[in-house]
């Protein structure tokens, strides 16, 4: 029997895990363009689209390594074998696209609105990716602090590196995820106590 859409999709969530090991092939420009799109459909009071991406090409991760290992640098780590880690850290995986939140001052969308609208259009475009038959990892890391990188992004000091999204292609087989009981993390709110409202008049 044919699988429904809804059991395509769920399926694709379920099976969502974090894959530290890629290779090529990557994603194209068509296929990429899909997963953006996908992105900007994330939740987004006011539309004020706060999430930005940036692509690292194969040609261009280990200048950006380079440039991680100068922010690390700048936060004032010392130890050479560290710095030399995170300057290798993009050649983990054949394309890197990095999520950026750019924060705006409005009276109606708080700044952790903003956020939390970039990590749902990180979702959808990791998701998306997947169902294109992708894998990915969303790092962080103290680096996505660094001033010197949020500069070097475009960014101001007060916006954030969101994620920083290996992409690539599973080096191999991984289990499948185990199964969740949902209903431990679910609960159903129930009054317990009557509401007294006071007539205002006497």
């Amino acid at each position: 029997m044919m699988e429904s859409v809804v059991d395509i999709v769920h399926q694709n969530m379920h099976q969502r895990q974090s894959i530290g090991h890629l290779l090529q092939p990557a994603p194209n420009t068509e296929q990429l363009e899909l997963a953006f799109q996908a992105a900007l459909t994330a939740p987004d009071h006011h539309r004020l689209k706060p999430t930005k991406f940036v692509v690292i090409s194969p040609e261009q991760r280990e200048a950006f390594g380079e440039l991680l290992s100068q922010a690390l640098v700048d936060l004032g780590e010392t130890e050479i074998a560290q710095i030399e880690r995170v300057k290798n850290h993009p050649l983990r995986a054949p394309l890197l696209v990095l999520a950026l939140t750019t924060l705006q001052d409005h009276p109606k969308v708080p700044h952790f609105e903003q956020i939390l609208s970039s990590g749902a259009a990180i979702q959808n475009f990791i998701l998306s990716l997947q169902v294109q038959g992708f894998s990915t990892i969303w790092r962080s890391g103290a680096v996505v602090k660094s001033v010197l990188l949020k500069e070097a992004l475009g960014i101001t000091a007060h916006d954030l590196v969101s994620g920083i999204i290996y992409i690539g292609t599973a080096a191999k087989a991984i289990a499948p995820r185990a199964e969740i009981d949902a209903q431990q993390y679910v609960s159903h709110w129930h009054e317990h106590h009557e509401v007294n409202v006071r007539s205002s008049e006497q």
